[in-house]
């Protein structure tokens, strides 16, 4: 076997066919991540909100996938056009590089202007019929037109999967005392793993006004945690950071979860027992994938409260792992690996049980779609 290239962790899917096999893997494995917030609400890993809010990002990634589908539906048959063809991280990510989601984020917003100038579907399509039956040539530049008119109008709709995705914050219930429970959440793209990131921030809130219609700190809140939202943070540090900066709102549980990354052997380039899993399955076309899904937590233990000249603050202290002072590495109570693939190739992972995969749970997808758990 030749030996691979590892000069680089980019690359640019030039041919239109392989860029649809690659988008049609992703919009399963989207499909498939719904199954996989319900297996973890069965098991009370996410609560009903945490599995709704979820859903709603995994519903943005998709739409995410299908607009740059759309983008590049004719990748790599024109010539004398920009940016032709998706590139991707294809060492430990798979995703689009970040710079494809800056970028459409700038089409979005210019969305409208673009779809005044253009030529509507319909009429597009008369003409292409026109060319195929008239001249008998394929109208390469007709369907690239297409393209790009069906991928401002999927930017103009919206409920895309950003860069960036600012906080919002869910009400969960009162609390005693006449605080109230907030699930605040937001989510980034890693620019330096080039894989989705969403965070939930479980908040109870002592001020006098609630948090989301507080013009005060609402703005304050989201500019924080935006600006905190950086992948070599630990959770700890983001939460003590929060919990320093306001003073009546109290972080009882953070999570981070990374949405990759995604191996496949024909796509992405791998080393270790998750490459000879994907070679040895030679699975059929659509199910030669795994992705990685990491769950780190962190919870409040208890609460100190610090005495000033005037007043008092209450500030959370973390619980951190206790095995093996794992915990002040990872700054996380917990941190879970996951790893969510068809059955083919888990079957040959189960074969060949190796070390590093034997703590990971498997979320394997059956028949019809249903995913079944394992460890």
């Amino acid at each position: 076997m030749p030996e691979l290239d590892l000069t680089t962790d980019h690359k640019a899917l030039d041919d239109d066919l392989a860029a649809r096999r690659y988008f049609a893997k992703f919009e399963r494995i989207t499909r498939l991540l719904g199954g996989v917030a319900e297996a973890m609400e069965k098991e009370r890993g996410f609560s009903a909100m945490d599995g709704d809010v979820l859903d709603a990002y995994v519903r943005a990634i998709a739409a995410t996938f299908k607009a740059l589908s759309l983008k590049y539906l004719v990748s790599g048959r024109l010539e004398g056009i920009g940016q032709k063809h998706l590139t991707i991280d294809l060492h430990e990510s798979g995703f689009p590089i970040y710079q494809e989601l800056v970028t459409m984020a700038n089409d979005a917003a210019q969305a409208a202007r673009h779809l005044e100038g253009m030529a509507d579907a319909g009429r597009l399509k008369d003409e292409m019929v026109r060319q195929i039956v008239g001249e008998r040539v394929v109208p390469t530049r007709l369907q690239y037109a297409l393209s790009q008119r069906l991928y401002y109008e999927v930017l103009q709709r919206g409920g895309l999967y950003f860069a960036q995705m600012h906080p919002k914050a869910e009400w969960i219930a009162d609390v005693t005392g006449g605080r109230r429970g907030y699930l605040v959440h937001w989510g980034t793209y890693d620019s330096q793993l080039n894989v989705p990131v969403v965070y939930l921030m479980e908040v109870v809130d002592s001020g006098r006004k609630a948090l989301p219609l507080d013009e005060r700190r609402w703005p304050a809140v989201q500019a924080h945690l935006m600006a905190q939202s950086v992948g070599g943070l630990k959770l700890l540090t983001i939460a003590k950071g929060f919990d320093t900066d306001f003073d009546d709102l109290h972080p009882k549980r953070l999570r981070r979860l990374h949405l990759g990354p995604m191996y496949s052997s024909a796509f992405t380039l791998q080393t270790g027992p998750i490459r000879e899993v994907l070679e040895e399955a030679k699975s059929p076309k659509g199910e030669d994938w795994a992705l990685a899904w990491t769950v780190e937590e962190l919870e409040s233990e208890r609460v100190e409260v610090e005495k000033g000249w005037f007043s008092e603050v209450e500030r959370e202290v973390f619980r951190l792992d206790p095995f093996a002072g794992r915990g002040v590495d990872t700054g996380a109570t917990r941190v879970t690996r996951s790893l969510i693939l068809p059955q083919r190739p888990f079957q040959v992972l189960a074969e060949k049980d190796p070390a590093g995969f034997r703590d990971v749970r498997k979320f394997v997808v059956g028949k019809e779609g249903r995913v079944l758990v394992y460890g």
